[in-house]
């Protein structure tokens, strides 16, 4: 069994990818972070990363972070640094379309000799919304940087009737329905494979002109109601 490191940035695209992941029988050593110190990284998260610490508990796997200042081309040398220190024998990313991102993430692996694994790379956006639907990951918008979107977006669940909005606002202004060009950010709360889910308990939008974010000053895990039975895969009790 091939172990592997997940880059979790507690958004859709990495949760799927750890999902698909687990699924197909990786053992997942750990979640890898990289905490960015400035807004507008070029090849992580910024809104509420913070949170990957509750992510990593809900699931039940451990996580690994550095910080990065966030500087284009210094983010790679940083990532490379933790990568080099996790005993693992291949990395994870949740790349949709970013070439940007998914090269860099696979020069990183050739460089230290090991695997990197994209579950989701070239599949189709609508496609990628859909999974996430039908798996019922329940999952907000916690960013939007793009023409088009404005402060309702902020702090909404996906759900079929986001989705089309989303494919509108593709159809109109070209946004990436992903939002994998950085057009919006998401979190993901809950999973059927989640042991417990993340509850937003205080937060606030943030709007500035054009764009903004939902500030969660506020989370917690809470238990579930119930088990879920349809629950294909186990994350182990590492």
């Amino acid at each position: 069994v091939m172990r592997v490191a997940v880059l979790a940035t507690g958004g859709k695209d990495s949760v799927l990818a750890l999902y698909h992941v687990l699924k197909e029988g990786y053992e997942v050593k750990c979640l890898a972070s990289m905490i960015p110190q400035r807004e507008d990284s070029w090849m992580f998260h910024y809104p509420n990363i913070r949170l990957v610490d509750l992510l990593a508990e809900a699931v039940g796997i451990p996580v690994v972070k550095a910080e990065t200042a966030g500087v284009e081309g210094e983010e790679v040398k940083d990532l490379k640094r933790l990568i080099a220190e996790l005993d693992v024998e291949g990395v994870v990313s949740g790349a949709i379309a970013s070439t940007y991102q998914k090269t860099r993430i696979d020069e990183i692996c050739r460089q230290l000799e090991i695997r990197c694994i994209a579950p989701l790379w070239q599949k189709n956006p609508i496609d990628v919304l859909r999974e996430i639907l039908d798996l019922s990951f329940e999952v907000i918008i916690t960013g939007v940087y793009a023409y088009g979107f404005n402060e309702d977006w902020l702090g909404r669940k996906i759900d079929a009737a986001t989705v089309a909005d989303l494919i509108e606002l593709g159809r109109k202004y070209g946004v990436s329905l992903v939002g994998e060009g950085g057009e919006y950010e998401t979190l993901v709360l809950d999973t059927p494979f989640f042991r417990r889910r993340i509850r937003v308990v205080e937060g606030q939008k943030v709007w500035k002109g054009q764009n903004g974010y939902f500030h969660i000053a506020k989370a917690i895990l809470e238990n579930k109601r119930m088990a879920t039975p349809h629950s294909d895969i186990s994350t182990g009790d590492s």
